[in-house]
């Protein structure tokens, strides 16, 4: 996870973006010293704590060799720099103003949804000729010497205040716009992480879904070629209920004929006799058992039969769910496929 990311998620944190992180330091130099030669104005960018990040661009011979010469010179520019810039971050936009050796500089701000984090400073140039009194009062307060700071003096570009303020304009357009831009792709970069993520914890979840309706489909199979097994040992039970009536029919019709053999037998039968009843109550008991089984076999085929239907429509669901993960994991493909794109673009420079 990137730095400017915070720790919860992909969401890009603005609190933690750096001007480095949003600008190409080497196109911003070279546009810095294009520009900088092509309008005449020096230049410099610096960060949100005024340390530079650029090389200084075209600075004058006035700047570096007298105005930064001595610890005094180079305090107050600091200073003065460093008043300029906190004026352009409170406004968030450029600011023209004369600094403290008498030379007109700005300060535009680079700012990021309101956020302060560079500044280009720059200038070095007049808005009109110098008067050599003023200039000779700054030598001596920052101890340079006053001849050759006046003839460096001289040698600063004049330009009008509206090209000063124009040319801080457009330092001030390019450089946001930059940064824009490249927060822009960042913030896009990191939406199409966080959507590559869930889009695969969706890809694996429809994965299971699938796996589990596939099971779930192979049990049910099984479980209604076992509820076929059922019906058809309850057939056969019919049949064998069915044998063991017609048995105990016969059985008690024995009964009865021996019987009557037995009372015909008198006294000798009186033993066959009670055998012959023994099977007639038994032949009544198969009757009456038979007669349950029957009653339990058809309430087992009516639950079986119910389980049948309960067991069809399970299985159609699970085809319609099949059929429907099918259809967002084809979707959820086509979406990994539009996440690879935004990557992509959010990746170009």
């Amino acid at each position: 996870m990137s730095k400017y990311q915070e720790k919860a998620g992909h969401e890009v944190d603005l609190d933690k973006i750096t001007l480095t992180d949003v600008i190409d330091l080497g196109f911003l130099q070279q546009f810095q010293d294009d520009f900088a030669k092509g309008v005449g104005v020096a230049s410099v960018t610096v960060d949100a704590d005024g340390k530079p990040v650029t090389n200084p661009s075209s600075y004058t011979r006035f700047c570096m060799d007298f105005v930064h010469s001595t610890d005094c010179g180079d305090k107050r520019c600091a200073e003065s720099h460093h008043k300029g810039g906190d004026e352009a971050a409170r406004t968030g936009k450029p600011v023209v103003y004369e600094c403290h050796a008498g030379v007109i500089d700005f300060a535009a701000p680079i700012m990021l949804e309101g956020r302060h984090i560079g500044t280009i400073l720059g200038g070095q140039v007049l808005a009109e000729e110098p008067i050599e009194d003023k200039y000779r009062k700054v030598a001596k307060e920052i101890g340079v010497a006053e001849e050759g700071f006046i003839e460096a003096v001289k040698d600063v570009r004049i330009l009008s205040r509206e090209r000063i303020e124009a040319a801080a304009n457009v330092l001030f357009i390019v450089a946001n716009n930059m940064s824009r831009e490249a927060y822009q792709k960042m913030k896009l970069q990191t939406a199409s992480e966080t959507l590559s993520d869930g889009i695969g914890q969706i890809s694996a979840t429809m994965q299971e879904l699938a796996a589990s309706a596939s099971t779930v489909s192979h049990t049910q199979t099984n479980l209604n070629n076992e509820i076929k097994n059922v019906n058809t040992v309850t057939g056969k039970i019919d049949e064998v209920m069915d044998f063991i009536k017609d048995i105990a029919d016969e059985t008690r019709l024995l009964g009865l004929n021996a019987a009557i053999e037995a009372a015909r037998a008198g006294e000798a039968g009186l033993g066959f006799g009670v055998v012959a009843q023994e099977i007639r109550k038994l032949s009544d008991d198969s009757k009456q058992t038979v007669g349950r089984i029957k009653e339990l076999t058809t309430i087992i085929k009516e639950s079986v039969e119910k389980t049948v239907v309960m067991g069809n429509a399970t299985t159609e669901t699970i085809e319609q769910q099949a059929a429907a993960i099918e259809e967002v994991t084809a979707s959820v493909e086509e979406i990994n496929s539009l996440t690879d794109e935004l990557t992509v673009l959010s990746t170009e420079k």
